[in-house]
């Protein structure tokens, strides 16, 4: 017995190393950890159990008969974090590159399945070179079967992508399906084709850094959410993360007790928005001072920054906050800022995270590569995502609300359950000037009368009484009692129950 015990610890030992102490010491010298330590990192003290650490590849082609590694490239259990169960598979860049075989991808696919059995989060540590060439159409194959199951558990349970290192061809494209992807910087990309293939086909010259590093994918294609300094902040920011969601789609975020009384009143607030209407200001100091202890979780923070999206929490309950930044671009939508939130909030009605909406929209952003590049059908998406919503919505408008811009941004209808105005909201089809050189183009030569008209039009529309009287506006309220009538407003919504008539899905405008 005792000479079995000794092996069964040989073995594990052996699994441990990965692809060997000489290719673990080459990883740390690139500033990574290796996909154990990240785990234990990650994971509660003492509470991740492994799965599989003694399979190895079947492949016999181009010698590989003779290279096998114990575990075969990827560790995949479960555990919890902050008390949570759950589920992750780490691919380990020591053994073969992290590339994924046939017996890799089986891994990942029974950790998966485990976590869509019990309704608990997963997730992946990508560092791979992709496919395993050897194996041919049998990597593939496991490409596909890990995808089919992304597709199957998007909106059951979470799922979070954590870059670090290489993720290149197909094999990006189960983090595209991911809920959330985060990166590491300088050591982490993404790209379709490499940079060799983009020299040879496109004759451009481009490093990897540039064509699919963090700082490319969080600031121009908005493929990931955010990107760390290095491995560690981003496992501890992942810890962080976790806690803001629920495990499932049929449970509710986790309860968070806060000392931050839920009446609370700010009086900076009734000057946060400047007299003249033309004059901007921070959106995220109205959302600091209104959230539970001044704590927001940004996503996207680099990418569409005229919208702004994250968690936060209200009397302990998590959050989704969707805010118009009036700092850039003057709060406008665009194709960017209305794919970036009418994902956010597809994801927070997936799983029963009410959503906060703070309004100051003067419209659509205009012109030609706005029109060329399909604003019609990218801009109904975000008006897609909120009409479908079903759980709690409140909006806070707060300064402009113009044209299609106030439907969209979660009005009252779109099934907005409380709508809150401050006293400086403007509704209206347009901006006061905009409206009379209109209405009253006659008068274009006349600058006194058109003055006149602005000022009747402003009395009548730069305020948000005409929205109040028909009941599209539930109350206007004063800015610094904003946190205390949101709090009460989402106890009453607690229970909230509404349903979509039957179908298989929708076909929103992709």
């Amino acid at each position: 017995m005792q000479d079995i015990i000794k092996q069964l610890d040989a073995k594990r030992e052996l699994a441990r190393l990965g692809g060997g102490q000489r290719r673990v010491d080459s990883h740390h010298a690139k500033g990574k950890l290796t996909a154990r330590e990240r785990i234990e990192l990650l994971f509660d003290e003492g509470t991740f159990e492994e799965w599989d650490m003694f399979k190895e590849h079947r492949c016999n082609d181009f010698g590989m008969a003779d290279q096998k590694v114990p575990g075969d490239g990827v560790v995949i259990g479960y555990g919890t974090v902050n008390g949570r169960m759950v589920f992750v598979f780490s691919q380990d860049f020591t053994v073969f590159g992290g590339a994924l075989s046939e017996a890799h991808a089986e891994k990942i696919c029974k950790v998966m399945d485990h976590a869509m059995k019990v309704g608990a989060p997963v997730i992946g540590l990508n560092d791979s070179g992709g496919a395993r060439i050897q194996e041919g159409v049998a990597a593939l194959g496991g490409y596909a079967d890990v995808f089919q199951r992304n597709v199957m558990a998007s909106g059951v349970i979470p799922q979070i992508s954590l870059i670090m290192g290489p993720c290149a061809g197909g094999a990006v494209y189960s983090p595209a399906m991911t809920d959330f992807i985060f990166m590491v910087k300088d050591t982490s990309y993404m790209f379709v084709t490499g940079p060799e293939v983009v020299k040879t086909v496109t004759h451009e010259e481009v490093t990897a850094e540039e064509l699919g590093g963090a700082v490319s994918h969080t600031s121009k294609s908005g493929v990931a959410d955010l990107a760390f300094e290095n491995d560690v902040e981003a496992l501890l920011m992942l810890r962080r993360f976790i806690n803001y969601l629920p495990l499932n789609n049929k449970e509710r975020s986790p309860i968070r007790p806060s000392a931050d009384a839920a009446d609370r009143l700010d009086m900076s607030l009734d000057t946060l928005v400047p007299e003249n209407p033309n004059k901007p200001y921070d959106i995220k100091e109205l959302i600091i001072k209104v959230v539970d202890d001044c704590d927001f979780f940004e996503l996207q923070t680099d990418h569409a920054k005229n919208i702004v999206i994250g968690f936060a929490r209200m009397e302990g309950q998590t959050v989704g906050i969707v805010a118009n930044q009036p700092l850039v671009m003057a709060g406008c939508l665009d194709i960017k800022s209305a794919i970036k939130a009418g994902r956010f909030v597809r994801f927070c009605d997936a799983f029963n995270i009410p959503i906060v909406t703070f309004v100051d929209v003067p419209g659509f952003m205009p012109g030609t590569a706005q029109e060329y590049g399909g604003i019609i059908k990218h801009g109904a998406k975000l008006l897609y995502a909120y009409a479908e919503c079903t759980v709690p919505k409140i909006t806070v408008i707060t300064r402009k609300a113009y044209g299609g811009a106030y439907d969209v941004m979660a009005s009252k209808h779109l099934r907005g359950d409380v709508n809150f105005a401050w006293p400086t909201a403007e509704i209206a089809v347009m901006g006061p000037k905009g409206a009379v050189e209109i209405i009253f183009r006659e008068d274009k030569g006349d600058p006194a009368k058109l003055a006149a008209k602005e000022a009747e039009y402003k009395a009548k529309f730069a305020n948000p009484f005409v929205a109040s009287a028909r009941g599209f506006i539930d109350d206007v309220i004063q800015p610094h009692e904003t946190r205390k009538r949101i709090c009460r407003s989402l106890v009453m919504l607690r229970n909230k129950k509404i349903e979509n008539p039957w179908r298989k899905h929708g076909n929103i405008p992709l």
